[in-house]
């Protein structure tokens, strides 16, 4: 099984003078189910090379064993140094894709035409399609094969707006992904705040916050279009 890992490659979080990136945990967690399932595992990124690590998701409170596990694990840390151009991958090479968040994506995936595009090849080859936490908002202008918006009467999830307020964001993110994918007609429903919950709805698997990454990875791995492709 080939999974390809989506990355952003942003680092500023809007005009605070503060760094954000990809959040830890939602990469080491889904980074180890898929390995530990045997898949082979590209990372990729708008510019390729080293993706900016939000560095909040690394502090001690945010950390966990498997955040831990990733940065002990020397092939796990070069891949991420050296992941591959976004624009030189195709879907056709993988069996499904993961997005993990942090707020980073909010401003680059969220427009990059490749995403876009990738994302809705991959929905359109009846591939698994997962995103957790801030990534859902990297589903804001892709579109089914209608010209539709693609969550549109789909039941998804993403981080809670009242998550955001409680990190005190909601006014420098470009936009809330709570508000984002109801807008697009998306059927939205949350869990409670920071425990997990993940939306799983036809192709399209979707986790609320990174205690979700784990869960939407299995619900990933366990999908029926994957039947066979261990």
């Amino acid at each position: 099984m080939n999974v390809l890992m989506v990355l952003t490659s942003h680092d500023q979080l809007g005009n605070t003078g503060r760094k954000t990136g990809f959040w830890l945990e939602e990469l080491a967690a889904p980074y180890y189910a898929f390995k530990d399932a045997g898949a082979n595992i590209v990372l990729a990124s708008p510019k390729g090379g080293q993706p900016p690590l939000d560095p909040k998701s690394n502090e001690p409170a945010n950390q966990t064993d498997l955040t831990r596990r990733f940065e002990k694990d020397a092939q796990a840390v070069a891949e991420l140094a050296s992941t591959v151009r976004l624009d030189s991958v195709s879907a056709d090479d993988f069996d499904a894709v993961f997005y993990p968040g942090g707020h980073g994506p909010l401003w680059d995936l969220a427009v990059d035409p490749t995403s876009i595009q990738l994302i809705q090849s991959f929905i359109a080859a009846g591939k698994p399609t997962a995103l957790v936490c801030h990534a859902p908002g990297v589903l804001r202008n892709t579109v089914d094969a209608k010209g539709r918006p693609l969550v549109e009467g789909k039941k998804v999830t993403g981080f809670a707006n009242s998550e955001e307020e409680a990190v005190g964001l909601t006014d420098v993110v470009p936009f809330l992904v709570e508000d984002m994918l109801k807008a697009n007609g998306g059927i939205y429903s949350k869990g409670e705040d920071w425990a997990p919950y993940v939306v799983v709805d036809g192709l399209l698997i979707t986790g609320q916050n990174p205690a979700s990454s784990a869960p939407a990875a299995a619900r990933l791995l366990a999908h029926p279009a994957l039947a066979g492709n261990a």
